[in-house]
């Protein structure tokens, strides 16, 4: 009976197929790799290394490129003439699980030879692309509670969803160290601004990552922390000596190198000091100098050699003006490769059979570029064999084995028990509570404790945060946590403060504002509030500093949640109750887009234990030089004390 029972459980074991990651491979044969690579054309080679997006697609006889969500001929036939080796996903391309499921499928089939890497940004909090997977607080938020436990739940929780949706790379975590309060394009998305503490909870995201067999990205290398430039849109600069950058940006790098991270996104920043040679911009003609992902110096010198990595290099994305006004589409993908990096992220532009000639042209100036001796095959061969490494490491690829994945109709079936689960949103949860931060909390303002019928006014920025706000808080009425109250709600994007919202002011007895600020204006903390207000262009912060005063001066109950950086809590010195929560998205689409806001709307009505402690230095915005709430702090919601 034992041994029956036995076989039915390996027989149930190998039905699973894919409802389980397999297992990465311990040893993959450098032998077979190189005799797999002496087999390819130059052609399928440089295909491996290029990796677009279809973000965007226009079928022949279409007005206009749309999601890409259904796998068509026109994509399949471009992956199969480029010998494409991977691409990326957007949230265009992956609306619903058994959706995703089927595109990820239909991708696949047309590179039957060798596997595609299909890739996405899932790092969770602010850049996540499923529509309908787990969000998570967010990497800061896993800072200010301080849980190695949770980085990893939050690793295998991503990792298990993209594994079951054939999605088998994140590009995550982000493993910049924040520094810069005004930095306009990491802030939360970092662990915080320790580099200790970026290593410690990167690394358990990464284990929780590859525990799913799903290939994980470190990014963006050297550092995009201390910028003030958005690489989207310029060319950001790091001008820190070598000494700095290894005991601050580039710690967390080498304890991932250390760690076995697959892969390495590159920064398209500048830094002086590992490469200070200078380029003539197409752009204006100006000197500037060449940026990390361009950088023979920073990849294979400091990269390769000094910091011992050998996984796959990956740019991110070259369609970025940091890179794409500077250098031009193909130059910036041949200098990549020539750089050290295997694989050139979004080389062009391709929404259309029609566009398809920005691919042949990147594609063919590569080529070009070998057969000239610039970008020497044996180089080419070297990143190829990465490649395929990584693809049969983490069971993406198995030679001569045909495809033995379950039929896609059991894909989709596993897929949809995997994906947003409720132990997944429970844990979700549960992070988000403990990451909430108290900063302040003068003469026990909270927890609020409204009696029935009393008035609560919600003010944030955006219409989809106020209705997280108002769900949360029925969803506290309706637990009997709270006593019935009435909700007031209003989203103040753009405008200024009127005398119908002071009149809602007057008559509430809570109000709860959202304050929604990326880089701090010390000039309207100057003290001369009344003459901003009337200049909506400044409403990030006037507001909500206007209505602080209002409520102050009418005695009412006011909490000022910042609901994205929590640098921009120094701009309300004044309230007497702060709280910083690392997460703005709201409620849209009949789903909550992030747990951050409910979980604040939790902690201010006692509803839970915040634990949060700051990951980052908060400075004061009207005093230069001075840190208003230091690294580490936080307060004890119960009893006013700090947390130790």
């Amino acid at each position: 009976m034992k041994r029956i029972l036995v076989i039915l459980a390996a027989i149930v074991l190998l039905a699973a197929g894919s409802l389980v990651p397999r297992k990465a491979s311990a040893d993959v044969s450098g032998d077979q790799i190189d005799g797999i690579v002496k087999q390819m054309t130059l052609e399928e080679k440089v295909g491996q290394m290029l990796m677009p997006d279809f973000r965007n697609w226009q079928k022949k006889g279409e007005t206009k490129a749309t999601g890409l969500t259904v796998m068509n001929d026109e994509v399949g036939s471009i992956i199969k003439k480029y010998h494409l080796g991977g691409v990326i996903l957007f949230a265009e391309n992956v609306t619903g699980t058994e959706q995703t499921v089927r595109l990820t499928d239909g991708l696949q089939k047309a590179s039957p030879k060798i596997p595609l890497l299909i890739t996405i940004d899932q790092e969770g909090g602010i850049v996540t692309r499923l529509q309908s997977g787990t969000n998570l607080p967010g990497n800061m938020a896993l800072g200010a509670a301080r849980s190695e436990k949770f980085a990893r739940q939050t690793g295998n929780i991503v990792g298990s969803e993209l594994h079951s949706l054939g999605i088998n790379v994140n590009f995550g975590p982000d493993m910049d160290v924040n520094l810069n309060p005004g930095n306009p394009v990491i802030g939360v998305r970092s662990f915080g601004s320790n580099p200790d503490l970026v290593s410690r909870l990167g690394i358990q995201t990464i284990k929780g990552l590859q525990n799913q067999n799903v290939a994980s990205a470190a990014k963006h290398f050297p550092g995009h922390g201390d910028t003030d430039t958005d690489s989207h849109y310029g060319l950001p600069l790091v001008n820190h000596d070598l000494d700095r950058l290894k005991k601050v940006e580039l710690y967390p790098f080498q304890q991932a190198v250390d760690a076995g991270i697959d892969m390495i996104m590159t920064a398209h920043v500048q830094f002086p000091a590992i490469d200070d040679t200078e380029y003539t911009s197409q752009k204006d003609g100006q000197k500037i100098m060449v940026p990390a992902s361009l950088s023979k110096k920073v990849i294979t010198g400091l990269l390769r050699k000094d910091m011992g990595f050998d996984g796959v290099v990956v740019t991110d994305a070259l369609n970025m003006k940091a890179i794409a006004d500077n250098f031009g589409q193909e130059q910036a993908v041949v200098m990549a490769l020539e750089a050290g990096v295997d694989i050139a992220l979004m080389p062009a532009p391709v929404t259309s059979l029609e566009t398809e000639r920005n691919l042949a042209s990147v594609y063919k100036a590569v080529l070009t570029a070998v057969h000239k001796g610039e970008l020497p095959e044996s180089q080419v061969n070297e990143s190829v064999k990465r490649i395929l490494k990584l693809k049969m490491k983490r069971g993406i690829y198995t030679p001569g084995q045909e495809n033995t994945s379950l039929p896609l109709d059991q894909k989709i079936k596993a897929a949809e028990k995997t994906v947003g689960n409720k132990k997944h949103t429970k844990q979700e949860q549960k992070m988000a509570d403990k990451s909430v931060t108290v900063l302040k909390n003068d003469a026990k303002t909270l927890p609020f404790k409204p009696k029935k019928g009393e008035k609560v006014l919600l003010l944030a920025p955006f219409d989809d945060q106020i209705e997280s706000m108002k769900r949360s808080i029925q969803s506290l009425v309706d637990q009997r946590k709270i006593k019935p109250v009435a909700i007031d709600g209003y989203a103040f994007s753009g405008k200024v403060l009127d005398s119908r919202v002071k009149m809602k002011i007057a008559e509430a007895k809570y109000i709860i504002t959202g304050s929604y600020v990326v880089k701090n204006d010390p000039a309207v903390n100057d003290g001369q509030i009344d003459d901003h207000i009337q200049d909506s262009s400044k409403w990030a912060t006037v507001y909500p500093r206007a209505v602080m005063k209002e409520a102050m001066k009418r005695n009412k109950r006011f909490v000022l949640v910042s609901l994205r950086n929590p640098y921009d809590a120094a701009n309300f010195e004044e309230a007497k109750a702060v709280l910083a929560v690392y997460g703005f998205k709201g409620y849209t689409d009949g789903r909550f887009r992030q747990p951050n806001i409910p979980a604040g709307i939790r902690a201010i009505f006692g509803a839970s234990k915040p634990d949060g402690k700051l990951p980052v230095d908060i400075p004061s915005v009207t005093e230069p030089g001075k840190i208003l709430y230091h690294y580490g702090y936080g307060l004890n919601l119960k009893n006013g004390k700090p947390l130790k």
